[in-house]
């Protein structure tokens, strides 16, 4: 609640004067920096160009203009292709369990170190200006700055991927980007092209499933685990290789919004989850994950029922456990989000001595593609002398030129093997990095895919099967309305006859909501297994019951009593929650006289940003926003949403005797604090079939 408003304009007191056209001119004093030009020069008006005459025609010899205006016309560089909506943070990783049974790594075998990361979260199908909250895959790619050089863990979090192969990877990204004869939909799969590809390749299952779960919408960056995706190895000192798979796990637990939710949040704020992290930070309450592994034997990985060099596949956790062996704490917003976000480049093939590579196709691809698109991106080879992409370690090496090139090597001798500069850099066989030296069998080459790789379904009908009954029916209803999107009916058919294998009942609840008929099932190249379930792949199955990382709305208006908020306020935050206050107007007058500012105004802050909300309010200020639709929305969202609502008694009266709202055990009058507090850290789940219509 913030009572301190300081209307004092600092302006005033900034050297302003007003010049003949009534501009505003800030002069520097003699404490304050002098602007200049990108050669130096002092700048003696940067509010008009250089004329002749007052209304004369602008002169080509002013170069402040110029170099201005020429700058200004190039800020803007190729946006990624994929992933281009990202939102980063620095921090560190600290090891707290070695490795050093299989690697040589030191990021993973010396334990108490922090090593330096700068992680970025993105969306993948939408470009840099469409919003945080679509139905999509999250990319969750970290940047370790170890002693021994970068480390890039490019993850997402999901634990699959569409394909198995990375000639593939144009054509799925084509099918899901804006369909282009029309250039629409944004950030969106729900769109003819897309299932047209999917339902055509059914390697694609798998994540798509995933992508019609409650994954696909993560509350927060804080609140999504984060995958490796591929099997990578590790190798010892001897040069033993042991497989591992890559995962973060949030110390907030997995938590996700519903659909509904999303669509809501994604008009009120855009910038949700790149709000959330910025603010969380800001205020100290820092984001954390656990580094865990999986690690198995060729041996082990030959027992699977499914091959584990396939990127459609996930271990399970029930067959391999993770073994969580480390840290990450994100404490440092970017001082500039071009410089830093915007210019980071991730790379699969960036990997320390000590970690190698499998032959997942998926990944070998990966390996080019990366650096491919970061020489198109950032214009040079250079690009690692970037800052934000630069070593914190020594690094030298003998390359030249090249546009911005920023080093400027003092030597005659950029080659090697040489003999005019002994303080040349030169190859190590003790440090160097060697790839895992693999026995070959004798195939023969040739494009072809391994028949292990051809079971689709067997992991899709183990994650449908696994989560909860109301996970089960936001998928369905998920697929139905993508789908619903969907004007080419054969395509439709097409999906369904893949579902059946998947789960019949899915496809029947699909089916039904689309008014159609089950066709006959798709073709399975490969028998569909029954797997265990596993419940580390539930989203609300595994939620801890929690108010950390959460946002409190209590609802003010004018004589609002302060005693009432206050005790609200300090009862979420001694549970780790936010608290923002909103009302209807900017400023407020409390009951006691105290005037306080509200973080959001009603018109502009849904109860959609909140995950529980409070209503304090008098009788005559619950008379006006009977009347007005953002504040019944305000309170018939966060019902449909099932989340805890807090009331007083005008606003009972006044505004909940009027909506189609039930007072089950999550709507509790002011005198629960207790019971409120409890309710939001969850939701209640059970409302739901009440309130919406679910497939």
């Amino acid at each position: 609640m913030n009572n301190n408003i300081d209307h004092t304009d600092p302006a005033k007191d900034m050297n302003t004067e007003r010049g003949n056209g009534g501009e505003t001119h800030q002069r520097a004093g003699d404490d304050t920096k002098v602007l200049t030009t990108q050669q130096g020069v002092a700048i003696s008006d940067n509010q008009n160009s250089l004329k002749a005459g007052k209304r004369g025609p602008t002169l080509i010899e002013d170069f402040v203009l110029r170099e201005k205006i020429n700058h200004f016309d190039h800020e803007r560089i190729p946006e990624r292709i994929v992933h281009a909506r990202g939102s980063a943070a620095h921090g560190y990783f600290e090891l707290t369990e070695s490795l050093e049974e299989y690697t040589t790594a030191k990021i993973l075998t010396e334990t108490g170190k922090q090593t330096p990361v700068f992680t970025r979260f993105s969306t993948v199908a939408g470009n840099k200006g469409s919003k945080d909250t679509p139905r999509d895959v999250r990319g969750f790619a970290v940047k370790f700055y170890t002693e021994e050089g970068n480390w890039d863990l490019v993850s997402n979090n999901m634990p699959i991927f569409f394909i198995q192969d990375a000639l593939k990877f144009p054509d799925l990204i084509h099918a899901v980007k804006p369909e282009p004869d029309r250039g629409f939909p944004q950030a969106a799969s729900a769109h003819d092209t897309f299932w047209d590809f999917v339902s055509l390749s059914p390697e694609t299952m798998h994540n798509v499933i995933w992508l019609m779960s409650d994954r696909a919408l993560p509350r927060s960056f804080s609140m999504m685990e984060g995958f490796g995706i591929h099997t990578f190895r590790l190798l010892d000192k001897n040069g033993k290789s042991t497989f591992v798979r890559f995962h973060w796990k949030p110390v907030l637990g997995v938590q996700s919004l519903i659909w509904d939710e999303a669509v809501k949040i994604s008009g009120a704020d855009p910038d949700y989850n790149r709000r959330d992290m910025y603010e969380a930070i800001e205020n100290g309450m820092f984001f954390e994950w656990e580094l865990g592994v999986q690690l198995f034997t060729e041996e082990e990985a030959n027992e699977f029922p499914f091959d584990h060099l396939d990127a459609t596949k996930l271990i399970p956790e029930e067959t391999v456990p993770v073994k969580i062996i480390g840290k990450m704490v994100l404490n440092r917003n970017p001082d500039n989000f071009f410089a830093e976000t915007e210019q980071v480049a991730f790379c699969p093939s960036h990997v320390v001595p000590g970690i190698d590579y499998s032959n997942d196709p998926l990944l070998q691809g990966r390996l080019f593609s990366y650096l491919d698109t970061q020489l198109s991106r950032l214009g040079s080879p250079n690009f690692a002398q970037i800052p934000i992409n630069a070593p914190k370690c020594p690094f030298a090496n003998n390359q030249q030129d090249g546009h911005m090139q920023m080093q400027v090597p003092k030597t005659r001798t950029l080659y090697e093997p040489q003999s005019l500069d002994q303080t040349r850099p030169r190859e190590s066989n003790k440090r160097g990095f060697e790839s895992f030296h693999e026995q070959l069998d004798d195939g023969v080459k040739g494009r072809i895919r391994a028949e292990s790789f051809a079971d689709h379904y067997s992991q899709p009908r183990m994650f449908y099967r696994s989560q909860t009954p109301a996970e089960q029916a936001h998928i369905a209803t998920a697929y139905a309305f993508e789908l619903g999107k969907v004007d080419t009916g054969y395509v439709r058919t097409r999906v369904l006859s893949h579902l059946i294998h998947i789960d019949e009942d899915l496809a029947n609840r699909v089916a039904s909501a689309l008014g159609m008929e089950l066709p006959e099932p798709a073709d399975a190249a490969a028998p569909v297994q029954d797997l265990g379930t596993s419940k580390a792949l539930q989203t609300i199955g595994i939620s801890p019951k929690s108010l950390k990382g959460r946002l409190v709305g209590i609802l003010v208006a004018e004589g609002s009593k302060h005693s009432e908020i206050k005790k609200f306020e300090d009862a979420a935050k001694a549970e780790g929650a936010s608290v923002k206050i909103v009302s209807p107007n900017k400023e407020v007058i409390l009951d006691d006289g105290t005037r306080i500012q509200a973080d959001e105004r009603l018109a502009g802050g849904p109860s959609v940003l909140f995950d529980a909300v409070v209503s304090i309010i008098m009788p005559d200020q619950a008379k006006k926003l009977a009347m007005d639709s953002s504040a019944l929305d305000w309170f018939n969202d966060a019902y449909n949403h099932c989340k805890a609502i807090a009331y007083c008694g005008a606003t009972e009266e006044h505004i909940l005797s009027k909506l189609p709202i039930e007072k089950d055990a999550f709507v509790t009058p002011l005198d629960d604090v207790d019971g409120f507090i409890e309710n939001a850290k969850t939701r209640l789940w059970e409302r739901e079939p009440k309130v919406r219509d679910l497939a």
